[in-house]
């Protein structure tokens, strides 16, 4: 079967530049690999195809001998029937980028790493009052974390000493295997993909670089918090492995309930027990807030259990600084207890004298009557 024209091969032009001849060639080897045309027979030739057609134009002397004589300037060679595939040192290159594009860091080239690590994140529950929440606070938290180790500044090496370049990967962090068509770059097993090894550990961290440490950070609540916000303190978190930047420290603020109020979003809510003859005749009544001051309310004549009362401005702060929910007043009409016989006489009288004045037993009982009489016919 008659080769194809290279240039064909890539998709390029014969006037086409180094760059472009290379960026067709990763987009070609992406398409094409085995791996992402597992039902395609054909994929596996025409990827040693691609590969054997940028293995020539991306040498400037290949490439040269190819534009004046084509593939009669490699006959018997590369990509031939006794040359099997070889990939040069431009095509091992390009043939790595293409392989951590499909792979990621499981087949990365490894070149370039960063060699540190990060520290890990934190998190803490903080427990604060609904009075606190409100206002605003500073608390001072203290936290087991792992600090940079002082005695060899976090390097791992004993007296703040350098780590060494890996012999076995030359400061690479990864090593080259021949697994059967492919060669592929894995983790350095001697440095775990550092890139470089402690000859003399560090006493006080064993070559960790880090320290356990309790740590006490002071962290800034705004008011209006709620359960379940997170408080983020930057590079507070766990010191990083030899030079890695720290973790963070998350705070997630959790409010305990409270003996008056009870809270919703910026609204606060509160039952205000009133008597028979306040509900029945109204009047006025002082009430706490969570500022710690009062107010006064005023309670309509006739009021029932259930009916609530707003005070607009008097709950909780917004986070994003848009003022202040309202606080909102249930009122819980109370029985009396204990009552003496002149009490009860008087409950008596007033019961006689009362019965066209009770809206509600009188719609339900009459609906009750209306209902009785329904199942008697």
């Amino acid at each position: 079967m008659e080769k194809r024209d290279f240039y064909d091969v890539l998709g390029v032009s014969r006037g086409g530049s180094a760059d472009e001849i290379k960026r067709a060639y990763r987009q070609k080897a992406k398409a094409l690999h085995p791996d992402r045309n597992s039902g395609d027979p054909d994929s596996e030739a025409k990827f040693k195809e691609v590969n054997e057609a940028y293995e020539i134009l991306s040498d400037a002397e290949k490439k040269a001998a190819y534009d004046r004589f084509g593939h009669a300037a490699f006959s018997g060679g590369t990509g031939g029937a006794g040359g099997g595939f070889h990939a040069g040192p431009d095509v091992a290159s390009a043939f790595s980028e293409v392989f951590d594009d499909l792979f990621g860091d499981f087949m990365s080239v490894g070149r370039g790493r960063k060699r540190s690590t990060r520290g890990s994140d934190l998190r803490y529950n903080l427990q604060i009052d609904l009075e606190e929440a409100f206002h605003g606070t500073k608390k001072k938290l203290t936290v087991q974390t792992s600090a940079s180790c002082n005695a060899c500044r976090g390097t791992g090496a004993e007296g703040g000493a350098d780590p060494t370049t890996c012999p076995t990967c030359a400061g690479g962090g990864k090593v080259r295997a021949r697994q059967g068509f492919f060669t592929i770059e894995q983790t350095c097993p001697t440095c775990g993909g550092q890139g470089r090894i402690i000859k003399q550990p560090c006493r006080s961290c064993a070559g960790a670089g880090r320290v356990k440490k309790d740590q006490t950070i002071e962290v800034k609540v705004p008011p209006g918090v709620d359960n379940g916000t997170r408080i983020r303190l930057a590079g507070r978190g766990e010191a990083g492995i030899r030079g890695g930047t720290s973790g963070d420290l998350y705070v997630f603020v959790q409010i305990n309930s409270h003996s008056i109020f009870e809270r919703e979003g910026s609204n606060l809510f509160c039952s205000l027990p009133v008597s028979i003859a306040t509900a029945a005749l109204g009047g006025e009544h002082d009430v706490p807030t969570i500022d710690g001051g009062k107010s006064r309310v005023r309670i309509p004549a006739g009021s029932q259990t259930g009916k609530q009362l707003r005070l607009r401005g008097k709950g909780m702060p917004s986070l994003q600084g848009s003022g202040n929910g309202d606080m909102m007043l249930e009122i819980k009409v109370e029985t009396p207890v204990n009552l003496t016989s002149r009490q009860k006489d008087l409950l008596r009288e007033f019961e006689k004298l009362s019965q066209e004045n009770n809206p509600n037993s009188s719609d339900f009982f009459g609906r009750v009557k209306g209902f009785w009489d329904d199942m008697k016919s």
